[in-house]
């Protein structure tokens, strides 16, 4: 009778355990994001982004785009059909500023992006840039993306708030990692106008079948000495 009772005990402590592991009781540390707090924040409020959104207008094999008629990486403020986040900071980082909701002047619609980049050096580096990416703070290290197999360029707006601002490079792709982007694009340096001019990167013979930097942008202190303020809109693939 002892024995029964003994090895009943047995059972019962070992589906306590089996339950405990089942729930996700790890004691591992997570990884902590690499996205300033503030821009995290401002990601979430303006594109209301959580992880499972990341395939909401997309089949589910891949991330793949069906029926190729163009896939907005921004069109407004808080749209639907908004895809990648503005998550990736790089160089000197704390020297840029983003707007994802910024009424001044936009190219369509009520809003567009507004960036600013300081002159302070903060890291050391002398350069800044941004990627946006899928799903947000993605460097390869996830899955993500979007097979946008199709497209056959990415089309843009972008102004200066006063001309002759200077971006070294506006590209999509080019992610690598242990989930590489299959490919890379871009154009530049671009010299910005006052006024809102429309640019394109040509994506003809490229294989956009896993894109996770959506689009990216990059300068330097050297071609901007006092800094810099921009804006985008209506970024699309077509």
């Amino acid at each position: 009778m002892k024995k029964s009772i003994s090895l009943t005990l047995l059972a019962v402590a070992g589906l306590i355990v089996f339950s405990i592991a089942s729930c996700g009781g790890s004691s591992q540390p997570q990884a902590k994001s690499n996205i300033p707090e503030d821009a995290k924040q401002v990601a979430k409020a303006n594109y209301s982004y959580d992880e499972e959104d990341t395939y909401n207008t997309v089949s589910s094999d891949a991330g793949k785009v069906t029926g190729f008629k163009g896939f907005n990486v921004y069109a407004d403020a808080r749209s639907p059909d908004n895809h990648y986040i503005a998550s990736g900071y790089m160089g000197d980082y704390s020297d840029v500023k983003i707007d994802v909701a910024c009424f001044d002047n936009p190219h369509s619609g009520t809003t567009c992006i507004k960036l600013t980049y300081s002159n302070a050096v903060s890291q050391g580096a002398r350069w800044a840039g941004m990627y946006w990416q899928s799903p947000a703070n993605n460097w390869g290290d996830k899955k993500g993306g979007f097979d946008l197999t199709g497209a056959t360029k990415l089309t843009f707006w972008a102004r200066g708030a006063k001309g002759g601002e200077r971006v070294e490079e506006f590209k999509i792709g080019g992610i690598t990692g242990l989930y590489p982007d299959s490919d890379i694009a871009g154009i530049g340096p671009v010299l910005l106008t006052a006024d809102w001019q429309k640019y394109e990167i040509d994506l003809n013979g490229k294989d956009l079948s896993y894109i996770s930097g959506g689009f990216c942008w990059g300068t330097n202190l050297d071609v901007n000495p006092d800094g810099a303020t921009f804006y985008l809109d209506d970024i699309k693939y077509e």
